[in-house]
């Protein structure tokens, strides 16, 4: 089986500040994997270090074998990185932002078309593409940026608390887009969320992090009947009382 990550005794810190202490996880190519744990554990980091865009103190990451201190470039061709914080150009109407987006990935004019077909049918929008995103809810908002991660099709998608903050709605929707596309192109997906019921129905492997260490990792029905726990919830708890 490909490894999509390997993460080996990852560190880094902030000056004083550990956020990450020897963290170490594989995620296999084709998965749905989710670091979860709550606000401050570590997850933005690790997924930061991973998406190229901060360096680790110690440790390595390769993402499909490459290594992401050391040729940096090359992976950020692999993937795509979605934010907790992300926002979209207010001015563009949908359509304007998915083609401007697309444009970085390809001059090609047909698969670029093809780009912003597929992100028109991924953020699920309709006619509300055609509008300003400065009239999005928040909702709305997410949806197009997932639609931009995801329509270029990347072998890597890293989404960093991708329903955080939405109602029912926008998350399902986003979930089970999540899932579709992995289903339908073999995206390996990893996620951070503090949401571990959400986390339990979309991935088949996750990693509880807390104050920087890995305290658990492995599918949650394992995790659940090594702990004897009704869901993931309870999982990290009783994980939390052996540390």
């Amino acid at each position: 089986m490909t490894n999509a990550v390997e993460a080996d005794n990852l560190v880094k810190r902030f000056g004083t500040l550990t956020a990450l202490n020897e963290v170490s996880f594989v995620v296999h190519e084709g998965e749905i994997y989710g670091i979860i744990g709550p606000n401050g554990a570590g997850k933005t980091t690790a997924l930061r270090i991973i998406g190229t865009l901060i360096r680790p103190t110690s440790g390595t990451v390769r993402v499909f074998d490459i290594d992401v201190t050391k040729d940096s470039s090359k992976v950020r061709g692999l993937l795509s990185y979605l934010p907790e914080e992300a926002g979209a150009y207010r001015n563009l109407s949908g359509f304007e932002y998915l083609r401007f987006m697309a444009s970085f990935h390809t001059k090609n004019s047909k698969e670029l078309d093809r780009m912003v077909e597929e992100g028109a049918a991924i953020s699920g929008l309709g006619n509300r593409l055609e509008d300003r995103v400065k009239g999005y809810s928040k909702g709305m908002n997410r949806r197009l940026l997932l639609a931009r991660a995801l329509m270029v099709r990347p072998r890597l998608a890293i989404l960093d608390e991708p329903t955080g903050g939405l109602d029912v709605v926008h998350a399902l929707h986003i979930r089970q887009t999540i899932r579709d596309h992995v289903e339908k192109l073999g995206t390996t997906i990893l996620l951070s969320s503090h949401n571990m019921l959400e986390v339990e129905y979309l991935c088949s492997r996750v990693a509880l992090i807390n104050q920087g260490r890995v305290v658990a990792q492995g599918p949650p029905n394992e995790l659940k009947d090594r702990y004897r726990a009704q869901n993931l919830e309870e999982v990290f708890v009783e994980a939390m009382k052996n540390v």
